[in-house]
């Protein structure tokens, strides 16, 4: 059977990897190491390349949710004879709560079968296939588990139903009657310099993994509005957080295509520094600041000090080259192909890099004081870049693989981290060092102002001298750059909006083949505060109806289709959920941290007001 549709899936975290489960009760997708690590299961890029599916075998409906405030798992199966639900989940490290949530996980999926009433007879599918779909492993029975070993890997299944084995695969044909359980757990270890995978109950890592989520919840409320899409969201970025380190990966998946059968499909198991600072506007907005050092921990030790072009984009732990490759022997989701490993974005320039990092310490001031000597550095050397370089072409935002050229959206960034760190003032340099910085900023400011308008679109361009839209100029409001009652912002918003907007989703350019969420949800915020707050309410309510039945989303969404497009769930789209409905509960609240703008700057040197929450 090969793998449904994208949105099909729900989403399994334990603060290393994620599991993809399809309502259907198959597990397509895990890379039990870490995320961006080999795969034991890839059924969504080949249908030969590892699953483990628990299901009826007749014909059956189904229903699924989370449980409250989770990433429990719980899927029931109704047939003609009765109904079981199946409840699925990664274990977290026994007893750990709050802040401890994910540090170390024992790597170890967990299923339970209930049958809820009547009988139900179900089939169960076991394939694990190593590195990619390429090893078939050896199985073998061992200390009451069925061993699957090749390479570096090591699975340990084991089940209170009889399993029969085949050549790397095993299979089982039971039937659960109501109050009755059958329980399996699939525990992970490396085959070398390791003991064996954890050996725990499949129940009471269930329990234990609901009880670890909820602490974690109650420790980050928010009382703003859309308050449960919110909170979901929050749970979700989370999910995708690599907590030994504290990066934050774009997506856990790899190759889901932009476009079906298309070429663009990319692996998104990485970290990039964009998303690190939208993620850190999303966390503080919903009071996730006590994790704060983790996150800022990973970009200093990542980002570092180098003489070259900075990398975008990182591993988990921080490597750097993630040089990309073909994996020619998986057919791709839906045909998609090329399926890709590695992702060489991280060779280009991207300007923009300059200013997320300073946009997310100047947000975060409060909680930096005083500023670490090591992030204090880091935000000095990317002040001196962007002064250095805004001038220079770059592959921009949506990292264009033909030429590079003067992007819009790379400039305002560079713009952001030279407004930054003339607000940081003192704390980042000497009155020279900011006079020298502020005559910069105004410099990068005059030639967006200029170049990056036409006359003919009456509309801010993709890039300097063009006439070609680009839904990331949106920013510009954003980050205090121009504000969105500007006339030329205003018109360029209504422009965007006319021209790359279909049914509410919204395309990074004209010819992009689906609306982008994270673009779509910049013009809510744009709406907003051009004053259109009931428009952009409306908005906001259409785009989070848009998430499949878990509140999950992926990275764009096809306008006509509906069909979920690209690596999923994206953290992209749900920062952009979290910090709409900030913007939305902040300008409500008449309170919005957006800089002013520029003809109300303080003055170089000076150290700028403390922020105002959304809480």
């Amino acid at each position: 059977m090969a793998c449904g549709r994208i949105a099909d899936h729900g989403f399994l975290a334990d603060g290393r990897s994620a599991v993809l489960v399809d309502s259907s009760g198959s597990v397509n997708w895990w890379c039990p190491a870490r995320f961006d690590a080999p795969s034991a299961f890839a059924r969504l890029l080949d249908d030969d390349a590892g699953h483990w599916v628990i299901r009826p075998e007749g014909g059956f409906s189904t229903s699924r949710a989370y449980l409250t405030d989770t990433l429990v798992l719980r899927t029931v199966f109704t047939t003609a004879t009765g109904s079981v639900a199946l409840i699925d989940a990664l274990a977290l490290e026994p007893g750990a709560r709050g802040h401890e949530v994910g540090l170390h996980s024992p790597r170890l999926l967990a299923r339970v079968v209930r049958g809820l009433s009547g009988e139900v007879r179900l089939r169960l599918h076991y394939r694990p296939r190593f590195e990619y779909g390429r090893m078939v492993p050896l199985l073998e029975r061992r200390d009451g588990a069925l061993v699957a070993s090749a390479a570096s890997a090591r699975l340990d299944l084991r089940s209170t139903v009889p399993l029969a084995c085949e050549v790397g695969e095993a299979s089982a044909s039971f039937t659960v009657r109501a109050g009755e359980t059958c329980h399996f757990t699939l525990g992970y270890a490396p085959a070398y310099d390791a003991g064996p995978p954890a050996v725990l109950d499949a129940q009471q890592v269930i329990d234990d993994a609901a009880a670890g989520w909820r602490s974690w919840m109650g420790l980050h409320d928010y009382r703003g509005r859309y308050r449960e899409q919110v909170r979901r969201s929050a749970l979700v970025m989370q999910g995708m957080t690599y907590r030994p380190s504290g990066a934050v990966v774009a997506a856990p998946t790899m190759s889901l295509p932009e476009e079906l059968g298309g070429e663009r499909n990319y692996d998104y198991r990485y970290a990039w520094v964009r998303d690190f600072s939208f993620s850190l506007e999303a966390l503080w907005r919903v009071a996730c600041t006590d994790e704060l050092n983790l996150h800022v921990g990973w970009l200093t030790r990542s980002m570092g000090m180098n003489d070259g072009i900075v990398p975008i984009m990182y591993g988990v732990e921080g490597e750097r080259d993630l040089t990309e490759h073909h994996l020619e022997h998986l057919a791709g989701f839906a045909g998609s192909r090329p399926v890709l490993v590695g992702n060489d974005a991280w060779r280009q320039r991207q300007n923009d890099v300059h200013g997320e990092p300073l946009s997310a310490a100047w947000l975060m001031r409060e909680y930096l004081d005083p500023m670490p000597p090591d992030l204090r550095q880091l935000l000095r050397a990317m002040t001196e870049r962007a002064a250095r370089d805004w001038h220079l072409p770059d592959a921009g935002m949506w990292e264009a693989r033909d030429a590079e050229r003067h992007y819009v959206s790379s400039k305002v960034q560079c713009w952001t981290a030279l407004d930054r760190a003339v607000r940081f003032g003192s704390h980042l340099g000497s009155e020279a060092d900011v006079a020298r910085w502020a005559a910069a900023r105004d410099a990068v400011r005059e030639a967006v102002l200029t170049q990056g308008w036409s006359d003919r679109l009456t509309a801010y361009t993709g890039a300097f001298d063009s006439d070609e839209l680009d839904a990331s100029v949106l920013l510009m409001p954003l980050v205090g750059f121009l504000p969105a009652g500007d006339p030329r912002m205003r018109s360029t918003i209504r422009v965007i909006e006319e021209r790359l907007s279909h049914d509410g989703l919204l395309r990074r350019w004209a010819g992009d083949p689906a609306g982008f969420l994270i673009c779509s949800f910049w013009l809510v915020s744009c709406l907003a505060l051009a004053g259109e707050r009931v428009r952009a309410g409306q908005l906001f309510e259409r785009l989070a109806a848009r998430a499949n039945d878990l509140g999950l989303f992926s990275e764009q969404i096809d306008p006509y289709s509906g069909e979920a497009l690209g690596n999923f769930p994206q953290a992209f789209s749900h920062i952009g959920l979290i910090n709409a409905a900030g913007d939305l509960t902040d300008l409500d609240a008449g309170r919005h941290d957006v800089p002013p703008a520029p003809d109300r700057l303080i003055p170089a040197g000076q150290d700028g007001p403390r922020p105002t929450t959304a809480r």
